[in-house]
């Protein structure tokens, strides 16, 4: 490979991740201009073309998008490696970058966030949100955080939640006006609002396990008036009377201790797999990856 490619490859990169070449030029402190013609030179060598521009937008050829596929993961752990270098393994230092879903940032690391830095003075944290699967090698991550059920067999994964439970919660004055649902079934004649991921853009079902025995696995697709991608958007909504939700038990367990929410169809919502912290290895894990590691298998033990 001619290492001289190296550069523009790494600019292409950015650009196709970021979406954007002016945002690109200010991070890195250079001309729009001359990163669109580092882009042309690359194409021109490449002999092909690897972004559609216009004056307002830009997208991905074909072949750019295959090409970014191949050498993003690449790029991400020369990022790790860089990053990491230099870094003690006795005391945790640098930039610690986190891939998670808004949900377990807003509840999980946020409320501690200010104690883990003050732990740790030397520490930077990047919160990067996200509601998908991420490859968090590509993306330059140290640490990627998801629900068991959806991590794949051959990851490193460490428990930071106990077991969770799906609540289906709505206002006593809601219920008061439109009854308790008995069965999901019921819901049919309920307002159940949606949210939909922010990442894949699916509308989330409501699922749910039969208490009878061998009853099996059912989805209802929520119905309601309104869809959210913001997860406390819709905690919000919810708990102005507008319709039902459905969210994981932590997110709305305080609405229901101070009666804010009622909490029905329990028995149909049994405990699940919580959220796992996931690394690339545990080989020559840096020390602030183990250091927040710990700390959340800490807080683990008061959720």
């Amino acid at each position: 490979m001619d290492p001289s490619l190296l550069p523009s490859l790494l600019w292409f990169v950015r650009i196709a991740q970021i979406k954007s070449f002016t945002k690109v030029a200010k991070e890195y402190g250079i001309t729009r201009a001359a990163l669109s013609q580092n882009l042309k030179s690359l194409e021109q060598k490449l002999d092909t073309t690897l972004i559609f521009r216009t004056t307002r937008d830009m997208s991905l050829t074909e072949e750019g998008q295959l090409l970014l596929d191949a050498i993003s993961p690449a790029f991400g752990s020369i990022d790790r490696a860089v990053r990491n270098l230099g870094q003690s393994h006795d005391e945790p230092s640098g930039l610690l970058r986190v891939n998670t879903p808004k949900v377990v940032a807003n509840y999980l690391i946020e409320p501690h966030i200010n104690e883990f830095l003050t732990r740790y003075p030397k520490l930077k944290i990047e919160l990067v949100m996200d509601d998908g699967l991420a490859n968090i090698i590509a993306e330059g991550c140290d640490a990627g955080i998801r629900l068991g059920e959806s991590l794949a067999e051959h990851v490193v994964a460490i428990p930071i939640t106990p077991m969770l439970e799906m609540s289906v919660v709505g206002t006593p004055e809601y219920f008061k006006q439109y009854g308790i649902p008995q069965s999901p079934a019921d819901l049919v004649n309920h307002n159940c609002l949606g949210f939909r991921n922010a990442t894949s853009h699916a509308l989330y079902s409501w699922e749910f396990t039969s208490p009878e025995p061998n009853g099996g696995d059912l989805e209802v697709q929520p119905n309601g008036r309104l869809i959210t991608n913001d997860d406390e958007g819709m905690i919000r909504a919810g708990l102005k009377g507008i319709g039902l939700i459905q969210h994981i038990n932590f997110a709305v367990q305080k609405h229901i201790e101070n009666g804010n929410f009622v909490r029905v169809l329990d028995q149909w919502c049994p405990p699940f797999t919580g959220f796992y912290l996931y690394v690339p290895s545990r080989e020559n894990m840096p020390a602030k990856t183990r250091a927040f590691i710990d700390f959340l298998k800490e807080k683990r033990e008061q959720l």
